[in-house]
């Protein structure tokens, strides 16, 4: 359990003693006999340092968690209908789940398999790619070879086989495009172009201001899934076919 600083828990605990405006409060300094009445009663209960500090962090989750729905619908369309990502599923299905993703991440590689068997199980769900590579370089070497790749038609299967790649590298991102029928140097060239680059960028901006902090991660509506949670997933796209 992660507690909060003590200085805001006693704040927090000596509020009910108080009973001051907040005009006093930044003028009028603690006396000692209100500082002895805060101490001797938190040391005759000191389970409430817990109570407390549960209770801000609740406070404070539940802020975060507001502030990033407000978010998420700002924010809704970028992620949703931006043309330059691939849709994966039904693109014309009526439930959007958005993915970030990065090619070196473990737990995206798993989640491969079981994400296509979700999807062909809701044949009205259309699945946003968003390229989000953030691991290492090869992560941003991979998601560009993907670009390229999708220029060709290509997109899916370079994809897939990026997923299932256990040890990738350069050269296996090469191996890759090849073996999926790709023209190696154009995806590479198209991979390298000045717009393929602001699209990252753009992704990443996205990201970060739609609250993804790891991968995957998961957009559904108003609702941000961190990990690979498939219950989680099912259950938001089954609300959202009952919401309409």
């Amino acid at each position: 359990m992660r507690f909060l600083p003590l200085a805001a828990v006693i704040l927090a605990l000596a509020a009910p003693f108080a009973g001051c405006s907040k005009a006093a409060e930044t003028t009028a300094p603690v006396s000692k006999e209100f500082g002895d009445q805060v101490r001797a009663y938190i040391l005759a209960h000191p389970e409430i340092i817990e109570e407390a500090a549960n209770k801000l962090q609740a406070q404070r989750q539940a802020q975060a968690d507001s502030a990033m729905k407000v978010s998420l619908v700002q924010n809704r369309t970028k992620n949703e209908r931006d043309a330059r990502d691939f849709v994966a599923g039904n693109p014309d299905g009526k439930i959007t789940v958005v993915e970030y993703f990065d090619y070196r991440c473990p737990y995206c590689k798993a989640a491969i398999g079981d994400l296509n068997k979700m999807l062909r199980a809701n044949p009205d769900v259309r699945l946003v790619l968003k390229e989000f590579p953030i691991l290492s370089p090869v992560s941003e070497q991979a998601a560009r070879a993907a670009i390229g790749a999708k220029a060709q038609g290509k997109y899916m299967e370079v994809h897939s086989a990026l997923m299932e790649e256990k040890n990738l590298d350069a050269a296996a991102i090469d191996r890759i495009l090849a073996q999926k029928g790709v023209d190696v140097a154009k995806a590479k060239a198209l991979g390298a172009q000045a717009a393929t680059s602001a699209q990252i960028t753009e992704i990443h901006a996205l990201g970060r201001a739609s609250g993804v902090t790891g991968t995957p991660a998961f957009i559904i509506g108003d609702t941000m899934i961190s990990g690979w949670a498939p219950e989680d997933i099912q259950s938001q796209i089954e609300a959202a076919r009952k919401g309409g």
